[in-house]
C-alpha cells in the first residue's frame, strides 16, 4: 500500500483541478476501484479528472513536487491489475475525450486519451476509412489504454500492434512537462523514438494524452468462416495455406478449444452452434481485399483445399455481416462465459507460432498431472502465436483451492512457454500481477537497461510505482 497523501497535497490538487475535476464520493469512485473479473480491489484517497493535457500536467507537477504517486487508468479494462489504486492519486482520462483531428489524405486521427476504441472506429468509418485495432472491450478501451499497454487484438497478423499503429503521441512526463510529439510522419529518423518508451510502458514514464493513429483504406471485399479442425497441428498447417492463398490478406486466424466454445453455447444468451457435430478445435478466418470479391473467392479455395486435405472436417461461411457477428461473438465471448465457472488461472502468454500446438500439448499434460480434473480452455491468436491459456477448477471443485494453487501453476505454463522462446504476456502487460514474476524470465542486462530509463524519466517513481521494473 502507497503511503498516505498528505492533505495539503489533496488541497493543492483540487484547487488545479478545480470543481467538476476531482471527487472523492465513494459512489463515484467504486467502479474504478474493481477490476472487472473482481480479482483486484483497490483505493484512493482522490480521483483527478482532468479535461485538458494542461490539467494533467499540474496534477503530475503537484504530485511530482510533493513526491505523490499517481496510478492513471483509461477504461478499466485492464487484466493484469496495473489501472487498480493501492492508495495513490488515481487520474482518470476519461474526461479527455475529445476528436481533435482527422485527416483522410494523411490517413491519420488524433485522439485524445480517452476516447474509446469504438468512437476510434466510428470515425473512422464516418470518412470512409478503418483503424485496424479490434478488441472485445472496444465500447470501454480507451485511447490511452491501448497505447500504454501496447494493445494487439485480432488483426495483428495483418497490421500490427498498438506500436505499428501510432504515428505519435503527446504525454506528460513524470516531472509535469508536456511532450508534444503528435506527428504525423511515417519516416522519422532524428534519433531515439521516444514513442516507443510510451507505448507498452503501463502508465510508468508519463500520462498518454492524446495519439495520433494510421488510418487505413475500406476494404471492398470480406469473408468471414468458421472451421472446425483435428488439432491444433492442422490450424498452424492451415495458416500457411491461407497466407499462401490470399497473398497476405488474412486479418484475422482465431482458434478456440471445445471446452471454451461449450462455454459459450451453455453460458452466453443467444450463443447458437452452428455446427451439428462438435469439433475438439475451431478456427476463425477472415481475409479481405480491396479488391471485389476476391475474398470471397479466396476463402472457398482455402475451405475447400482444406477439406480436401483432411485439415478441416467441417466448415460455415457467413453470407452475411450478421452472420460475421455472430460468428465473432464466439471468439469475443470466450472469457466472458467462463465467469460462471468458478476460479480460473488465466494464462496471456505467446509462442513462436510453429510451436503453439506443442505448448498445448505440454502444458495441458502438466495441468493434468499438478491438478486432476482441471478443464482448460485454450483460445487465441492463432495467426500470432498468442494463446489465453485458461485452466478452470475441476467440476465440482472447490474455487478457494483452485485460486490458492495459482501461482504454482502458473508457474509451471510459464515455464514451459519460456522454454519455448515465449513470452508470459503477449497484449495485456505486466501489471501488478506478473511485475514479480517477469524477473525469473528477462535477463540481467534488459531488466538493468529498463530500470536506467525509467530512472532517468521518472527518479521519484511516482508513475504507477508497483507496475514493472
Amino acid at each position: 500500500m502507497t503511503a498516505p497523501v498528505p492533505a495539503d497535497v489533496l488541497s493543492r490538487l483540487k484547487a488545479v483541478l478545480g470543481e467538476g475535476g476531482w471527487s472523492q464520493d465513494p459512489e463515484r469512485l467504486a467502479p474504478k476501484l474493481i477490476e472487472w473479473r473482481d480479482r483486484w480491489s483497490g483505493t484512493t484517497p482522490l480521483l483527478a479528472l482532468p479535461r485538458t493535457t494542461e490539467d494533467v500536467a499540474a496534477v503530475v507537477g503537484v504530485c511530482f513536487e510533493a513526491g505523490v504517486a499517481i496510478t492513471p487508468q483509461g477504461g478499466n479494462t485492464g487484466l493484469v491489475g496495473g489501472q487498480i489504486p493501492q492508495g495513490e492519486v488515481l487520474l482518470s482520462t476519461e474526461r479527455l475525450n475529445r476528436l481533435r483531428d482527422l485527416d483522410a489524405f494523411d490517413d491519420v486521427l488524433v485522439a485524445e486519451a480517452g476516447v474509446t476504441l469504438a468512437e476510434v472506429h466510428e470515425a473512422a468509418a464516418g470518412a470512409k476509412r478503418r483503424f485496424p485495432l479490434g478488441l472485445a472491450s472496444e465500447g470501454s478501451a480507451t485511447v490511452g489504454g491501448f497505447v500504454s499497454t501496447n494493445a494487439g487484438g485480432t488483426q495483428v497478423l495483418r497490421y500490427g500492434m498498438a506500436r505499428n499503429l501510432v504515428l505519435g503521441l503527446e504525454a506528460v512526463l513524470p516531472n509535469g512537462e508536456v511532450w508534444n510529439g503528435l506527428k504525423r510522419l511515417r519516416k522519422d529518423n532524428t534519433g531515439y523514438d521516444l514513442k516507443q518508451l510510451l507505448i507498452g510502458a503501463e502508465g510508468t514514464l508519463g500520462v498518454v494524452t492524446a495519439a495520433a493513429l494510421k488510418l487505413f483504406p475500406e476494404m471492398a471485399s470480406r469473408a468471414a468462416a468458421l472451421a472446425g479442425v483435428p488439432t491444433p497441428a492442422a490450424a498452424i498447417e492451415l495458416l500457411a495455406r491461407a497466407k499462401a492463398e490470399t497473398g497476405g490478406a488474412v486479418e484475422a486466424f482465431e482458434l478456440m478449444g471445445r471446452l471454451g466454445f461449450e462455454f459459450v453455447m451453455r453460458n452466453i444468451a443467444g450463443a447458437r452452434d452452428p455446427f451439428a457435430e462438435p469439433h475438439p478445435w475451431y478456427v476463425l478466418a477472415e481475409f479481405a481485399s480491396g479488391e471485389a470479391g476476391s475474398a470471397e473467392a479466396a476463402m472457398e479455395r482455402f475451405l475447400a483445399a482444406g477439406l480436401d486435405a483432411g485439415l478441416i472436417e467441417d466448415a460455415v461461411v457467413a453470407q452475411t455481416e450478421a452472420q460475421a457477428k455472430a460468428l465473432w461473438a464466439i471468439r469475443e465471448n470466450q472469457s466472458p462465459a467462463q465467469k460462471p465457472e468458478g476460479a480460473t488461472w488465466k494464462h496471456d502468454v505467446s509462442v513462436p507460432v510453429s510451436q503453439v500446438a506443442r505448448f498445448l500439448e505440454r502444458a495441458t499434460a502438466a495441468m493434468q498431472a499438478f491438478s486432476p480434473g482441471a478443464r482448460i480452455a485454450a483460445f487465441g491468436h492463432m495467426g500470432d502465436g498468442n494463446i489465453h491459456y485458461d485452466v478452470l477448477r475441476p467440476d465440482g471443485g472447490s474455487d478457494a483451492e483452485h485460486a490458492a494453487r495459482r501461482d504454482e501453476g502458473s508457474r509451471i505454463v510459464h515455464d514451459i512457454v519460456a522454454e519455448l522462446g515465449g513470452s508470459i504476456s503477449a497484449e495485456h502487460g505486466l501489471g501488478a500481477m506478473k511485475t514479480s514474476e517477469a524477473l525469473r524470465y528477462k535477463s540481467p542486462v534488459e531488466v538493468q537497461a529498463m530500470r536506467a530509463i525509467r530512472r532517468a524519466l521518472d527518479p521519484k517513481r511516482i508513475m504507477n510505482p508497483r507496475v514493472l521494473f
